[in-house]
């Protein structure tokens, strides 16, 4: 034997262990996020399916939209003991969706929060949430919630986070052992002739390292978006708290006393040229203040587009009071969240991330057979060993 193949031999068997038992652990945890994030990488064509909508107006492209102070007064018109809690401005689509709810209590419940759809040229409604199916805001959001953290919070999200990490580990690990797997055979060999743990293990081997680039992707940036709720709030009592502390102990406006919204909107544009706001938290959302309009403003181009740039505005007096830097840790979950998901490139894309989902599940699955498969045959050989060594000793006695 040469005398460098044993260390390497040694080496090669702590990073088997080490694939097996990392991958071992987090199995169940991505089989459930592969089956629950198949729909939500799909959830906005399912919603345009199962919503009717009315179609667009037939105007230039260039027409103008109309004041967003019409938009919330049609809302308001239609649901008057609501309260407006948010609005998006679709950047990619002439519409403004209007969210709605009884009181900030129920802001969050599928059951009271709604919206109405209007087209941003002309200000009218195109559809709402109430025409939808009564299952789907609720599948929505239990979908999500078992999809980040298994319906348990913060303390679900950060076990999650950790799977997400033990994945990429059983990614590493497996590349490293892919090599020496793969010295006497050809790229691709699926060795279907033998057993049928062989070829499994084969096939394991060859969708793994096929798909080794958006498996890496996308635990890396799952792992990364579980921690969006802890770090969101380590934000909001920092800088945010900072910016809203001379309101701190006022009374936040009612309705009847906030401020024009589309003055607002203008006032924020201006203050960043070349801007998109594409969202909006009325006072009192807890993603804000309780005092001011949070404008989400976002850049133009490719990477801008991803990172966000909240403009508070007092929503009484109607003044800017502050454009807040986000941190770099929420730009990076900002960036990252589009790759997770695969919703930056449109519905062909999200095709692509259906497939490699499905494909993903074929690993895990493939992984959990062969660690089976591998457990029973070395209970078989051991079962062998004991009963010749037994048979043995019954030899030796009657001799």
């Amino acid at each position: 034997m040469h005398p460098d193949s044993r260390p390497g031999e040694r080496r090669l068997r702590r990073w088997f262990a080490l694939h097996s038992w990392s991958s071992l652990l987090c199995t169940l945890f991505l089989f459930g996020a592969c089956l629950t994030g198949l729909p939500l990488v799909f959830a906005d064509e399912l919603g345009d399916a199962l919503i009717p909508m009315a179609a667009y107006a037939e105007l230039p492209q260039d027409t103008p939209r109309i004041s967003l102070d019409r938009i919330t007064q049609s809302a308001r018109q239609a649901f008057p003991k609501d309260l407006i809690t948010g609005i998006f401005l679709d950047p990619d689509a002439p519409q403004i969706r209007v969210y709605m709810a009884p009181s900030w209590e129920l802001s969050e419940d599928p059951q009271h929060m709604h919206w109405l759809a209007f087209d941003a040229r002309t200000g009218s409604l195109l559809g709402e949430s109430a025409n939808s199916p009564a299952w789907l805001p609720k599948f929505n959001q239990s979908l999500f919630a078992l999809h980040t953290g298994l319906f348990a919070g913060l303390p679900g999200a950060l076990v999650f986070g950790a799977m997400g990490l033990l994945f990429v580990l059983a990614i590493i690990s497996g590349v490293v052992l892919y090599g020496p797997y793969m010295r006497k055979l050809e790229f691709g060999t699926v060795r279907s002739g033998k057993s049928r743990r062989l070829k499994w293990l084969d096939l394991h081997n060859l969708l793994g390292i096929a798909t080794v680039v958006w498996a890496l992707v996308v635990g890396l940036t799952g792992a990364l978006n579980e921690l969006t709720t802890p770090l969101f709030a380590l934000w909001q009592r920092t800088d945010v708290q900072a910016v809203i502390a001379p309101w701190r102990g006022k009374v936040p406006p009612s309705p009847d006393e906030m401020g024009s919204l589309q003055a607002a909107l203008q006032k924020v544009l201006a203050a960043q040229p070349g801007m998109i706001v594409t969202g909006i938290d009325f006072p009192g959302s807890r993603y804000g203040s309780s005092h001011h309009y949070v404008l989400w403003a976002r850049g133009n181009s490719a990477l801008t587009s991803r990172l966000l740039s909240p403009a508070l505005v007092d929503a009484r007096s109607g003044e800017l009071n502050a454009i807040v830097t986000m941190p770099w840790y929420l730009r990076m979950i900002e960036v990252s969240r589009p790759l997770h998901f695969g919703d930056y490139a449109g519905l062909p894309l999200k095709i692509v991330w259906g497939l490699l989902d499905l494909i993903t599940l074929v690993v895990l699955g493939s992984g959990l057979y062969l660690w089976i498969t591998r457990r029973h045959t070395h209970k078989a050989r051991l079962a062998h060993i004991l009963a010749a060594h037994e048979a043995l000793e019954k030899q030796e006695s009657s001799a």
